[in-house]
């Protein structure tokens, strides 16, 4: 069970967190979803030359039922019924559900990959077009307002904090999104007590209606898609709130939303021939006295909502760098709360692109386009592995299959849908996907090819000389503990590139020998170890399980066994030299990493050679293997060796006579 296993308990404070840190994206939706939909109707109804006004009842009850039924089928059967009960030991998220799922079938790491990808171009699609949207309310009271620059100073303040932890101002998510909520339904709703036929809406039919018989159906359910864009990020923050909070909250958030989209819809039906390019109709629900208030609320929602997109990718990151889908970067941890984490890196990548997002698109209309096309992808890439879970689970064959079926074609009629927005933006979050997805692809693959080559040895045929070689004197001594790290998972092997890096390289006589393995579990903060003595006092090997949320600070780990082996008198470290032994002064230890290149010699496919060239440049750009492994460059020997040794016997040579 989870250490954190605590924030699975339904409390009242735990369903405020959930607000604060779950439905940020789902509950800034309202700000654009409606005018996203309004403003496709307007342009197919201008190039259809369809006669009277393009809004009519039929297409507001119409958009409004798609809404409603699609937060009801997507987000809430889905995410909050379905997909939540794959919780990995409290965790979700679409790497820990590869990981429950991940020894069923190899293939599965790609919809893992793709689907992780799409979700990290979502994080900089989301702060940009939420703060834009929020900011460009101020319009509505100062028309002549510049909403660029005030998009891009709160975008950098933004990413500039993240350094610093979110700790404190996380404490007030809760119950400034209690208010951003509350303030949605009650807006909806004062607009929705003038018109309750509104309420047909909730009928199915005119979703059915509008889909069959208006001519842009599926550019309009483009639209639609953005009210669920946030159910991904709901699965995300599982382990931050446990599932019966999520549940309980979404209750309350939902009802809040409908609220609102009728709300938005009694509007445009009174004014219906607005012009959805100029004015966005959440902002029409408030006084105009009240719309610099509203803007504030919305501002800081937006925030947030970002805030929780930002978090979720260095989350989705440090999983991927565990489960060796992304090279090693630097992670911080700037406080002690559950999920605090920051990677320096991927701020920055998700900074420069929300930069180069809003200054392209410079308004929230223009983006619209480029928002919900990724995370489309990632939708039914979670289909496909919650389908494999509930294989593994053993549940009904009859509801696997309608599951599949009513997922499946609900998810690719969105992306039909989505993908006529390929060329108004959506080629630019396809384009950014594909590159992550080339990132998480190349390092995966090269690490296949890599354990390919890597030659393992029975080790118990180099006991003996292991043995003589610690007591030698005529070798000179290299350290008292020599520490190498291994990838063999059983412990009667050892990779020859050990033994000769020991035996043949510069022979290395050390007091003892260690080996030490990480074995990154399926598990999400698993902290096991065992140690095998291979030869007492002499070849000791120490494996340690880590839960694929755990930091791999060998170093740290490594320190502690020892701690613990010496304290149980099961090894002695104390120093051999004689004048350091009678003191009891403990030796010395030396770590032995044994760095891999790509020889000029190596025989490979163009497409193996190609991965390989990629992986190397990447690796460039990676922490190296000392400091990912958490070890004192101090004591850290680099060895580098051929990925694959040459052999002499396949040239052939003809000697001449002399």
């Amino acid at each position: 069970m989870s250490k954190f296993s605590n924030v699975n308990k339904l409390t009242a404070g735990g369903v405020l967190v959930s607000l604060g840190i779950v439905f940020g994206d789902i509950g800034t939706s309202p700000l654009y979803t409606l005018k996203a939909i309004f403003k496709t109707a307007k342009e197919v109804s201008e190039t259809t030359h369809a006669a009277g006004n393009y809004i009519n009842p039929d297409l507001v009850l119409g958009a409004l039922s798609c809404i409603i039924w699609t937060l009801t089928l997507q987000t809430t059967i889905k995410y909050v019924l379905i997909t939540l009960r794959a919780d990995n030991k409290g965790e979700g998220g679409i790497f820990s559900l590869y990981s429950l799922v991940r020894k069923r079938a190899k293939w599965l790491v790609i919809p893992a990959i793709i689907g992780g990808a799409a979700l990290l171009a979502d994080g900089i699609i989301t702060p940009s077009i939420t703060v834009t949207s929020a900011i460009e309310g101020l319009k509505v009271k100062f028309p002549h307002v510049q909403v660029l620059p005030i998009v891009l100073a709160i975008v950098t303040v933004l990413f500039i904090i993240q350094q610093f932890g979110t700790n404190l101002v996380g404490k007030f998510f809760g119950p400034i999104m209690f208010v951003w909520f509350a303030t949605l339904g009650v807006a909806g709703l004062a607009q929705v007590i003038h018109d309750p036929s509104i309420f047909k809406a909730l009928n199915p039919y005119y979703a059915v209606h509008l889909l069959v018989t208006n001519p842009g159906a599926l550019a309009i359910l483009g639209g639609v898609f953005l009210c669920t864009t946030g159910a991904e990020a709901l699965y995300s923050d599982l382990g931050h709130c446990g599932k019966d909070n999520i549940r309980v909250s979404w209750t309350f958030v939902k009802l809040m939303l409908i609220f609102n989209y009728l709300g938005q819809g009694v509007w445009v039906l009174k004014n219906p021939t607005y012009d959805p390019h100029v004015v966005n109709p959440f902002f029409e629900l408030v006084p105009e006295s009240l719309v610099v208030y509203m803007v504030a609320l919305a501002t800081t929602a937006a925030v947030i909502a970002s805030q929780a997109m930002i978090s979720g990718s260095f989350t989705l990151i440090s999983e991927a760098v565990r489960l060796n889908l992304w090279p090693k970067v630097r992670i911080n941890y700037p406080s002690i709360q559950k999920g605090q984490l920051y990677v320096p890196s991927i701020n920055w990548i998700l900074f420069v692109g929300c930069i180069i997002v809003v200054s392209v698109f410079k308004t929230s209309d223009n983006m619209e386009g480029a928002y919900g096309l990724a995370i489309n992808l990632t939708f039914l890439m979670t289909t496909i592995l919650v389908t494999v879970f509930m294989l593994r689970k053993k549940f009904p064959k009859y509801l696997i299959v309608l599951f599949v079926l009513i997922y499946g074609v609900i998810e690719m009629a969105f992306l039909v849908g989505n993908m006529s927005k390929f060329v108004h933006g959506g080629w630019v979050t396809l384009l950014i996907s594909s590159v992550l997805l080339s990132v998480m692809w190349t390092w995966y693959s090269s690490r296949k090819i890599k354990n390919r080559f890597v030659k393992y040895v029975e080790i118990e045929d180099y006991f003996e000389i292991i043995k003589e070689l610690s007591v030698d004197e005529s070798v000179p001594k290299y350290s008292s503990q020599l520490v190498y790290l291994t990838s063999a998972n059983f412990k009667t092997e050892i990779e020859s590139k050990i033994i000769y890096s020991i035996i043949q390289k510069e022979p290395k006589r050390a007091d003892v020998y260690w080996l030490v393995h990480v074995d990154v579990m399926d598990e999400p903060y698993t902290m096991d170890y065992k140690v095998e003595f291979l030869i007492p006092g002499k070849l000791i090997r120490i494996d340690f399980k880590l839960g694929f949320r755990i930091e791999q600070r060998v170093n740290l780990l490594y320190r502690k066994v020892i701690e613990e082996l010496v304290k149980n008198n099961e090894v002695d470290i104390t120093s051999q030299y004689t004048s350091l032994n009678k003191h009891k002064i403990a030796g010395d230890f030396r770590f032995v990493l044994l760095e891999k290149h790509l020889s000029k010699f190596t025989n490979l496919s163009f497409y193996e050679r190609s991965i390989m060239d990629y992986y190397f440049i990447l690796k460039r750009f990676a922490l190296s293997e000392v400091s990912s492994f958490g070890l004192d460059s101090s004591y850290v020997e680099v060895e580098k060796v051929p990925l694959i040794f040459v052999s002499p016997d396949d040239i052939e040579l003809n000697r001449l006579p002399v």
